[in-house]
């Protein structure tokens, strides 16, 4: 099986061991992830804070170069870059004049024809489903479940999960043999977008997601988008839960030792 994979600029640098997690779990479930050719940034975080027809023209060339690439679904990992491309999707499915506008600039074909998966339902639909037997060592840790503020919102268009108190990640370590907290902070923003022009304040929201997943017990935070990354990546646990090599999930690359 061949699905797309939009990786974005952050699984290429900052989050490398993301983006290894992801192939190395998709590999191991005989799944091929074809990476959209050429593709470009999202915009994400800058570019619909100044431009709006910039912030619709980059993901639509993205999932035009999918369409061209005969790409019917594809998979985008981080949390803010499947919010973007949804996002423009559901804008330019909503406002044929924008679309041709965008399309225009873009000098390239957009039927709106493609799939977006985030990094959770792209498992939730095609790697859960034939976990039983896979387990080797199941992933016996308490998690907080960290969804932050993009993989489920706007509500309205992603029509994903429930936008306050969100479940499927809950599910996914469920069934990978973790034992996840109730807390209170599974879908507060951690500032990501902030890092360079307010760091205090980003230390300062994500002090206190990480306090509040102590305070209750987690042994690791689990997320899904490189912008949150504090402990582990979704796809790196269910990788060690059916026995994938460490460095194969990119393990050694965190700054705070793996030792779970």
């Amino acid at each position: 099986m061949t699905i797309g994979f939009y990786p974005g600029c952050s699984l290429k640098g900052s989050s490398r061991e993301y983006a290894e997690s992801v192939l190395a779990v998709a590999k191991a479930f005989d799944i091929n992830l074809e990476e959209i050719k050429d593709w470009n940034c999202c915009g994400a975080t800058a570019a619909h804070n100044m431009n709006k027809e910039l912030s619709l023209a980059l993901p639509a060339r993205i999932l035009s170069l999918a369409e061209k690439q005969g790409l019917t679904e594809i998979v985008v990992p981080c949390a803010a870059c499947y919010s973007r491309l949804t996002v423009t999707k559901h804008e330019l499915s909503e406002n044929p004049d924008l679309k041709a506008v965008v399309t225009d600039a873009n000098g390239l074909i957009y039927t709106g024809s493609v799939t977006i998966l985030n990094i959770v339902q792209f498992l939730d639909k095609y790697i859960i489903p034939n976990l039983e037997g896979k387990v080797l060592k199941p992933f016996d840790h308490k998690v907080a479940c960290y969804y932050g503020c993009l993989l489920v919102r706007p509500h309205e268009i992603l029509k994903f999960d429930r936008e306050e108190d969100p479940q499927t990640l809950d599910v996914l370590m469920l069934k990978a043999g973790a034992t996840p907290i109730d807390w209170a902070f599974k879908t507060e923003c951690c500032g990501a977008g902030l890092s360079v022009s307010r760091t205090k304040s980003v230390g300062r929201l994500s002090g206190k997601i990480m306090g509040d997943a102590k305070d209750r017990g987690a042994e690791a935070i689990i997320v899904a988008c490189p912008m949150c990354h504090s402990v582990l990546y979704i796809t790196q646990a269910i990788g060690l839960a059916v026995g994938i090599d460490r460095k194969a999930l990119g393990l050694q690359r965190h700054f705070v030792k793996v030792t779970v």
